[in-house]
């Protein structure tokens, strides 16, 4: 099959399988997995990394390999630690197909291109504001290399079946419950002591997601790679909605405005359906809801069409819903005047707006805005990965760094990890522990230290494993 991938030297060419881990290990973004063999070379999820500026660096560096010698890129799901970094490496010479399933690319198809823009937006007001160190400040990649990326994608379906994506390499996919698209990706390699099963997790999903079935189970592999997001804890989903509603319902008596900041992906879709099912209980009062992300917006629109499809991922009983997020109850602000307004509020409102650790977007604004006031509060309903101001926030910070200047921190922090979309330790730990047979190895991987960790020794202690937290960088047989 032709990729368009320059040709690899047969003298680099490995003589077995191997799998390098270029990130997502010892952090939860940047995720990225080479596997070279004697005939192809592809990668498995393309994420940016966020975070510390330490690892934001490496979205700078020079890739490992060459990317005009990738065959194809295969993409669990369109969060951007896990796609983000697919325009920059187009720029950077890769020509080959990129395969994700079809709502990973329908969703792909809105977050590329919001990133792009948003590092634009972001380096223009730095330059203007003259805050970066950098002179000039600039993007990554464009909005514009974005879109040009966004012509190399292939869909895919969770069906199972087993598509050649390179030479000796194909794969197959199968629902992740994590969100709309999300994926559990399994690759066949032929490789000279016969076929290797490679299964990749992905970030997985949780049983009881408001809209999603559950993630399908494994399905027999040789080598597993497996998240660890929350592998260090169980969520306590019995207080959450009511510390939720609690939050709110001080807010609004005080006469204060909450700010959600909130992954455009997902984490809106979950946060509305919950606030829709909230007010209709009483629960908590009727005051505006904003929804100020137009990547937000977009992404609701790709759930809907899901819901209206009637979409294998969703759950039935969300199919039969009429109007499951209350979109005739919420205002949708696309324009960036309409976000500047929300910054003169003087009654209790709810403001949604990415991104979901503060690392970047419109909610940076409603922060420097609301942070200070005293009647105000922050809900941060996800995880928060460590030195973002996500982070910062949960962990007391009392000021935090906000568009080049400090911010007193004055409003009510409320932070709900539960409300992650993530499963955590108990439950990856039963995903892992269905098959009837155990892989040879399985990597922990996409975690803080702690957290991979913490799951690598349960899968020891509990199921008997053999199983490993690799370092970043470091390269293993697949033979």
């Amino acid at each position: 099959m032709q990729t368009g991938a320059m040709a690899v030297p047969a003298d680099d060419r490995p003589h077995a399988p191997i799998l390098t881990f270029l990130g997502g290990t010892g952090t939860v973004t940047g995720s990225r997995f080479l596997v070279d063999t004697p005939d192809a070379r592809v990668l498995v999820d393309c994420g940016m990394y966020q975070g510390p500026k330490e690892l934001r660096l490496r979205n700078w560096e020079p890739f490992p390999v060459d990317p005009a010698t990738i065959d194809a890129i295969v993409l669990t799901h369109a969060h951007v630690d896990h796609c983000g970094f697919v325009p920059a490496l187009t720029v950077r010479g890769f020509t080959g197909p990129v395969y994700a399933s079809d709502n990973t690319a329908d969703l792909a198809g809105i977050v590329l291109p919001d990133s792009g823009h948003l590092q634009e937006e972001e380096a223009r007001y730095a330059n203007l504001k003259g805050y970066s160190k950098h002179h000039p400040a600039r993007a990554l990649y464009t909005e514009a290399d974005a879109r040009a990326a966004l012509r190399q994608l292939r869909r895919m379906d969770h069906g199972g079946e087993v598509t050649t994506v390179a030479p000796g390499i194909g794969v197959s996919f199968r629902h992740g419950g994590h969100i709309l698209g999300s994926s559990i990706v399994t690759m066949e390699i032929d490789a000279p002591g016969g076929p290797r099963r490679v299964t990749f997790s992905g970030d997985l999903g949780r049983p009881n997601h408001p809209l999603l079935n559950p993630p399908q189970p494994l399905d027999g592999a040789d080598i597993v790679l497996c998240e660890s997001t929350y592998g260090d804890r169980v969520h306590d989903d019995s207080q959450a909605l009511e510390r939720f509603a609690d939050a709110v319902r001080r807010t609004a008596a005080r006469g204060g405005v909450v700010v959600i900041p909130a992954f455009a992906v997902d984490r809106t879709e979950i946060l509305l359906v919950h606030l829709r099912q909230l007010r209709a209980g009483g629960a908590i009062p009727d005051i505006p809801i904003f929804v100020d992300s137009p990547m937000a917006l977009a992404a609701l629109d790709v759930y809907q069409r899901a819901i209206t499809d009637r979409d294998p991922e969703i759950r039935p009983e969300v199919i039969e819903e009429p109007d499951v997020f209350g979109r005739n109850e919420i205002t949708e602000v696309h324009e960036v005047e309409g976000s500047m307004k929300l910054d003169a509020l003087r009654s209790p409102a709810i403001i949604i707006s990415a991104s979901g650790m503060a690392t970047g977007g419109r909610v940076l604004h409603h922060l420097d805005r609301y942070l200070p006031d005293r009647k105000a509060s922050v809900i941060l309903v996800g995880f928060q990965a460590a030195n973002t101001r996500g982070r910062l926030l949960a962990d007391g910070a009392r000021q935090v760094k906000l568009l080049g200047r400090y911010v007193r921190v004055r409003a009510e922090v409320v932070d709900l990890p539960s409300f992650s979309v993530h499963a955590d330790r108990s439950e990856l730990l039963a995903w892992l522990g269905a098959d009837d047979i155990p892989p040879e190895v399985l990597y922990v991987v996409h975690g803080e230290p702690g957290s991979s960790a913490s799951l690598c020794q349960a899968v020891i202690d509990e199921l008997d494993w053999n199983a490993v937290v690799p370092a970043y960088g470091e390269r293993v047989r697949l033979d």
